[in-house]
């Protein structure tokens, strides 16, 4: 007699919204520092201002809003102990789902279609397009490790990335160098060269890491952000 199967936990209306808004926030939609306007927000959501309010709160625990009182609800800045941690959490999950992956495993696909959305969005020059695509590429990569709970929070970390990607007004010299870097790393994937590829992907995050480190820590010197 099997056991029976428990079904998984229905999804709350406060849950899909806050993947939404999770969603927007790794395409790049929202600004480190913008304060979003509850009413409109909640209008453009069709959504209630008390599902809006639990949604915040969702998003604040995660670290992508902050609430300050009598002023309201902003899209959290991202601090250098942060984007140091996010990065540190990248090089672990990435850099082993790639080194053992299963060498016909379907993600490889995500990963090409990534890299060429990217290289489209080049050419037409919309590096925020370009910005998304490096997401889905890496997404891509995370998923050849068949772990959901891993997927799940990788796509936190996503978030929180796009974040700190947002803190550098030129997109075009954050995003540029990695579409290159992306296709080499898709091509020693698809040879079967995992080894190669994983240790070619820990060089580029060690690459990407300084450039926003860098970027934030000019920021801190012109004094663009209170400290978050």
């Amino acid at each position: 007699m099997t056991a029976p199967v428990t079904p998984p936990p229905a999804v709350t209306l406060t849950d899909r919204v806050a993947e939404e808004l999770r969603q927007k926030v790794t395409a790049g939609e929202f600004a480190p520092g913008q304060r979003l306007s509850e009413q409109a927000l909640a209008d453009q959501l069709g959504i209630s201002r008390n599902t809006l309010r639990e949604v915040f709160r969702v998003l604040t625990k995660d670290g992508l809003l902050r609430h300050e009182p009598n002023r309201g609800v902003f899209v959290a800045v991202p601090s250098i102990a942060a984007i140091i941690d996010i990065y540190r959490v990248r090089r672990l999950i990435e850099c082993q789902a790639l080194a053992q992956a299963y060498p016909r495993h379907p993600a490889k696909k995500h990963m090409r279609q990534a890299v060429e959305q990217a290289l489209k969005a080049r050419e037409s020059g919309d590096w925020l397009a370009v910005g998304t695509a490096n997401m889905a590429f890496h997404m891509g990569v995370v998923e050849l490790a068949d772990s959901e709970r891993l997927n799940q929070l990788f796509a936190q970390v996503l978030a929180e990335l796009r974040l700190a990607f947002g803190l550098l007004r030129d997109p075009e010299f954050l995003h540029a160098p990695y579409v290159d870097m992306n296709r080499d790393i898709l091509e020693l994937a698809e040879a079967g060269e995992f080894g190669k590829a994983a240790a070619k992907l820990n060089d580029y995050l060690v690459h990407s890491e300084r450039i926003v480190l860098a970027v934030y820590a000019r920021k801190l010197d012109e004094g663009d952000w209170a400290s978050s």
